[in-house]
């Protein structure tokens, strides 16, 4: 669009040095521009002349300055002292490219100024519209429903966000109510469960070493200990779940997993030795950074499931490295489902326990960050405790 301009311009005063020609040039004289006017007049001799006019580009020698410039140039035919002439006019384009260059400066340095600044401005507002969201962001993602601290209100500068931050403010609230009730009924639930459980199986065990009962009545006797010590474990583990699931285990403590195994060894000794179970282990001394109550729910609940589902004369083995822990073991069973054997109440049909055992083995490896998984290979049930996956 400048450079358009610019031509126009250039082109008007090429007209007007072809009047000036015209009009200058008589008595044998032609018009000659001054010569700091960056001017150049050209006078050809035709034969005779036609009515034209041309503008165009070009280049030429500047012989005030000395060096090539960029022109416009208009070539036209007139008559002048009765005789026909070819005149060329060009006029360097240098000066009025100069002229342009300031005009931009001119507009873009104040453009670029207050472009700047609105920039600047619109950081410093975005800062500070955005920040308290930032904010609010994070109290979000710190919210922990098992402290007591509650969450933590931002103070908002738009009115959407107020209202946002009040919304939560509200529903943190409710849901932390909400879990207090939740974790307090089953708190209250299972121990108002303990005590009749534990005075049901009192008597049960003081009826069944009763010398006055028959056959049939000790068999129903032992049937109804078993049914509630079943549902003594159920419980038990009902809870322990619940603990597990909302994170209330979260003391760390340095373990030697290598002397817990062999402590549990000693433990489940007796257990083996009545269903002549051999045990072989492979340990490595490790040290891991844990939970303990966590860790030895974990080992005793591998020991029980490798114990419970073998059969008489079974074998168990274990493995111990830094990396992981295993524990095979034969069984009537061949290989389980890998997709649900972790899933609550999940057994085999000729099971007597809960189905909770392993579900809650994975809420332990979930909880301590562990990768468990299971296998069937050579005829032994697999499974694996990886410690960093």
């Amino acid at each position: 669009m400048l450079i358009f301009y610019l031509n126009r311009q250039l082109d008007h005063d090429l007209v007007e040095e072809v009047t000036e020609v015209k009009e200058y040039s008589t008595g044998g004289k032609f018009y000659s521009p001054h010569e700091f006017e960056d001017l150049i007049v050209e006078y050809h001799p035709i034969k005779a002349t036609r009515s034209y006019a041309v503008y165009g580009d070009t280049l030429f020698y500047n012989p005030v300055k000395h060096h090539r410039e960029n022109a416009r140039f208009l070539r036209t035919e007139m008559n002048l002292n009765s005789k026909a002439y070819q005149i060329l006019v060009i006029a360097s384009k240098m000066e009025k490219q100069e002229q342009i260059k300031n005009i931009c400066l001119i507009i873009l340095l104040p453009v670029c100024l207050l472009l700047l600044v609105v920039l600047l401005v619109n950081r410093l507002l975005l800062r500070k519209i955005w920040n308290p969201f930032s904010q609010l962001l994070q109290n979000i993602t710190d919210f922990n429903i098992n402290q007591e601290k509650p969450y933590q209100p931002v103070e908002m500068p738009v009115a959407e966000f107020r209202q946002l931050n009040q919304v939560l403010v509200d529903l943190s609230g409710k849901i932390k109510s909400d879990y207090e009730e939740i974790k307090l009924f089953t708190e209250n639930a299972s121990h108002e469960m303990m005590t009749p459980l534990a005075i049901i199986n009192s008597r049960l065990d003081n009826m069944l070493q009763s010398n006055n009962l028959d056959t049939r009545e000790g068999e129903m006797l032992a049937e109804l200990y078993r049914a509630t010590s079943k549902l003594t474990r159920l419980n038990q583990s009902l809870l322990l779940l619940v603990k597990i699931d909302h994170n209330l285990l979260q003391d760390q403590h340095q373990i030697d997993l290598e002397a817990l195994v062999k402590e549990k060894v000693l433990y489940f000794q007796e257990l083996m030795q009545e269903r002549n179970i051999t045990i072989q282990t492979a340990l490595s001394p490790v040290v891991i950074h844990a939970n303990r109550q966590l860790i030895e729910i974990l080992i005793n609940n591998l020991f029980s499931n490798v114990i419970r589902h073998n059969y008489e004369n079974g074998r168990i083995e274990i493995d111990l490295d830094a990396q992981q822990i295993i524990f095979r073991n034969t069984g009537h069973n061949p290989a389980l489902d890998p997709g649900r054997i972790f899933d609550r109440f999940y057994k085999d049909s000729t099971s007597e326990g809960t189905g909770l055992g392993l579900a809650i083995l994975k809420q332990i490896c979930i909880r301590q960050h562990y990768a468990l998984s299971y296998a069937y290979l050579k005829g032994l049930h697999t499974f694996t405790i990886t410690f960093k996956p």
